[in-house]
């Protein structure tokens, strides 16, 4: 919304297929463009990953610099945000100051994005969960729900206590290396949210150099995206993800309980088997 083209620099996280001995992701970022990335382009086509998130930067806060570039992560978790937080400066004192030492310390940059991925980390421990413990199946889509939908409520509070006007544009991605959530949020009742958009088939196919559509043989997911705008000329291969929605996903297939979701939301679930 703010700037015509993502040129501020990227990121590519993901997790290496041997678990047992690479444990968290791997993160690569710079503050080259993504297009004329040539390092980018060497490692990207020998890199196989059956979770993989990719930010390219539009800054809204923060320098161009490296340890401002997404996504983020803390252990086994992984972090990314499209939008922005109204009137951050506001409201960042209280964020601080809610925030455990540990989390604290842990950002390096500048930017909201990161320090609302402290706070994430700050409710998940609210919830009694450890964000440094390596859990075999990960923490499960219920926390990472509760402690999402919490992030965004602290957030909207210290919003209106500062009388702020100007929205926030919400969208959060988050995994724990097996569930992964997104989120498309806006704060205001009259602005439109930042786009999203998924994508699910069995194979996603290069029909050209370049070009690429999502196959479906049958019914089976075996590949989902999740984009802020489609990947593809093929509009009809892709489903907007709804204004004030969650889209919760896995490695394993889903099993959903909204029985613990906020009444003011809309729940989206995608099963899929990668």
């Amino acid at each position: 919304m703010r700037r015509p083209v993502n040129g501020d620099g990227f990121g590519l996280g993901y997790y290496p297929e041997d678990k047992a001995n690479c444990h968290g992701p791997a993160i690569f970022t710079a503050i080259t463009p993504a297009w004329s990335n040539m390092n980018l382009e060497r490692l990207a086509e020998k890199t196989r990953s059956s979770l993989v998130f990719a930010h390219v930067r539009a800054s809204t806060s923060g320098a161009l610099a490296e340890i401002n570039c997404h996504p983020w992560s803390y252990h086994s978790l992984m972090w990314m945000h499209n939008g922005s937080i109204g009137g951050f400066d506001k409201i960042k004192r209280k964020l601080v100051i809610a925030l455990r030492q540990e989390y604290f310390i842990f950002v390096q940059g500048n930017t909201d994005s990161e320090w609302a991925f402290a706070l994430f980390l700050n409710e998940l421990e609210d919830l009694g969960v450890d964000p440094k413990e390596e859990k075999e199946g990960g923490f499960g889509h219920a926390i990472l729900r509760k402690a999402l939908i919490n992030t965004i409520s602290k957030i909207n509070k210290w919003h209106q206590e500062a009388g702020e006007t100007e929205p926030s544009l919400l969208n959060f991605a988050v995994t724990d290396g097996e569930a992964v959530l997104a989120s498309r949020y806006v704060s205001s009742s009259t602005e439109e949210a930042a786009s999203l958009f998924f994508s699910s088939g069995t194979a996603f196919h290069q029909y050209a150099p370049g070009h690429f559509r999502m196959e479906r043989r049958d019914k089976g997911q075996d590949i989902v995206l999740v984009a802020s705008e489609p990947l593809t000329f093929e509009r009809a291969d892709w489903v907007t993800v709804p204004t004030n929605c969650k889209l919760s996903l896995s490695l394993t297939g889903l099993v959903s309980d909204p029985s613990d979701l906020d009444d003011s939301w809309t729940d989206c679930f995608v099963a899929s088997h990668y």
